[in-house]
């Protein structure tokens, strides 16, 4: 990976990121993993957006909430019998910059107060991700009774307070004993643990959950922990197989008793040809078959992109036409994940190496902006991903699973950026999509940058004892909305004069919403 100044369709010189197939520079920047994602090909369906809003111009029944997840937050690391997770091994290597999980922001013992919070925020629902290594500390076998008497309280509270709970079953920690003993997801037996461990997931809590995840963006997990190194365990075909195992479990034992859904979620960029040129444009279809297709092709129609089959060869694994019968249509709805863009370039040199991995089959280089710590604010490219997918894969139920904006972390409550994110992607899937969820609901670990970057609503104070809560004027700004209250680009938020100067113990009354 290096860095080079483009020129891009007549804009300033920008320096971007490089994706070239050097697994040694890979190593050097682990952020550059949330680069290798995906978009779809563009299409002309109408997406609704808008400046002003209100809650009420949704459907009916549209799902606002936020999310987190176990390693994230929960903290209590080796407390009550939980075992160590992929991610404890890999935090404790040292590669979350010296952070861990291990206290995190402790909502294993503060869960009723972060309940209390979504609450007062007006949450329809919280999407929360289950600790494997907490349920099932060896992965397989004796159920931990602590670990499910925690998840059980969440779930109550959740429910006491009118917040649907979203539950993940693997977001990127699988127990660190299957991974000693077989490898974890290069072995055809996490499909038998997985789709287990999901029957206990579904029995004990399904009758108060009603919308399971099986795997978190396994095309992101797929290449940073199994291909480039950028996450645990350093190493997807089989994630495919035991989503699949897990819904079919679901459909056929407790999906006709408890009437929920189960979906699986995907992470994508928009990405852009970064020029018009032909090989460019087909760079940029490869690298959407790749990072795309790869996952929602079997999903769809029951098989990898020919793209892939052609490129890879031999080294992609086949489905066997009963697989192939069980991956396709097994989901109720697809979560998807999207923060920012990239721009593609053609590189299929690479596809005459001898020796090649993801990227050289790929043939593309990818460049995603770095002159900014935040994220741009296109809320476009949110509709056109919708728009692409609906026309591509038969118009699926889908929820935003994941959305928000970067920022520095810090002691400051205002968060002006964030507002002005949220407001204008809300606002592009008024007519899209079944939900959304804004990541993230706290400040906690964020994977692959510890604690130097955040994307709460809350700021947690990590230098207090009890680890205080303290909302953001972004906090404000989403519970104004889900309260009912219209929105505006213009004016959206006015503060009284100096926020700096406000208490961090400041109510929801002191900010002035403005139509």
């Amino acid at each position: 990976m290096n860095l080079e100044a483009k020129s891009v369709s007549g804009r300033e010189t920008r320096y971007f990121c490089v994706w070239e197939a050097k697994p040694l520079q890979l190593r050097m920047l682990k952020l550059s993993f949330l680069l290798i994602i995906l978009l779809i090909s563009t299409a002309a369906v109408p997406v609704f957006s808008a400046d002003r809003y209100r809650r009420e111009d949704f459907p009916p029944g549209f799902i606002f909430g936020a999310g987190s997840s176990a390693y994230q937050v929960e903290g209590a690391a080796y407390e009550d019998g939980r075992s160590s997770s992929i991610w404890d091994a890999f935090a404790h290597e040292g590669n979350e910059h010296g952070d861990t999980g291990d206290v995190a922001i402790d909502e294993y013992h503060k869960y009723k107060e972060d309940v209390q919070i979504m609450a007062q925020t007006g949450l329809d629902a919280y999407r929360f991700s289950i600790s494997w290594s907490r349920l099932i500390p060896n992965g397989r076998g004796p159920v931990n009774p602590k670990g499910l008497q925690y998840y059980n309280n969440l779930v109550n509270e959740l429910i006491a307070h009118g917040i649907q709970p979203h539950a993940l079953l693997c977001n990127y920690d699988h127990p660190q004993a299957l991974e000693d003993e077989y490898g974890g997801w290069i072995s055809r037996k996490i499909v038998k643990d997985f789709t287990a461990y999901a029957d206990v997931c579904f029995r004990e809590f399904g009758d108060r959950v009603s919308h399971w995840t099986t795997v978190n963006e396994p095309n992101v997990f797929a290449i940073g922990g199994y291909d480039t190194g950028m996450a645990p365990p350093k190493r997807s075909h089989h994630m495919l197989l035991a989503h699949a195992s897990a819904a079919r479990l679901y459909r056929e034992k407790y999906q006709g008793k408890q009437h929920g859904l189960v979906g699986i979620s995907l992470y994508i960029f928009r990405s852009i040809p970064l020029t018009n040129l032909t090989a460019d444009v087909a760079a940029n279809q490869r690298a959407q078959d790749f990072l795309t297709g790869w996952i929602a092709d079997p999903l769809m129609f029951g098989d990898y992109p020919s793209t892939m089959k052609r490129n890879v060869g031999s080294r992609l694994p086949e489905f066997t036409n009963h697989e192939s019968k069980l991956v396709k249509g097994s989901f109720d709805f697809i979560g998807l994940i999207h923060y920012n863009y990239l721009y593609v370039e053609d590189n299929s040199v690479s596809l005459k190496e001898k020796n090649r991995d993801f990227n050289r089959d790929m043939g593309v280089k990818l460049y995603y902006n770095l002159s900014a710590y935040e994220f741009e604010i296109r809320p476009r490219d949110l509709q056109q991903i919708l728009e692409n997918f609906k026309s591509a894969y038969g118009n699926p139920p889908i929820y935003i699973q994941e959305n928000g904006q970067k920022t520095r972390r810090g002691s400051s409550l205002e968060d002006p950026s964030r507002v002005k994110y949220l407001h204008a992607y809300i606002g592009s899937v008024l007519d899209a999509i079944r939900g959304y969820f804004v990541w993230s609901l706290w400040d906690g670990l964020e994977l692959l940058d510890g604690y130097e970057s955040s994307y709460g609503l809350y700021y947690v104070d990590l230098d207090d004892p009890d680890l205080k809560r303290y909302p953001k004027l972004s906090a404000h700004w989403y519970s104004h909305f889900l309260k009912g209250r219209g929105v505006s680009l213009d004016g959206i938020i006015e503060l009284e004069k100096n926020l700096s100067g406000v208490s961090k113990d400041a109510s929801f009354s002191r900010m002035i919403f403005i139509m």
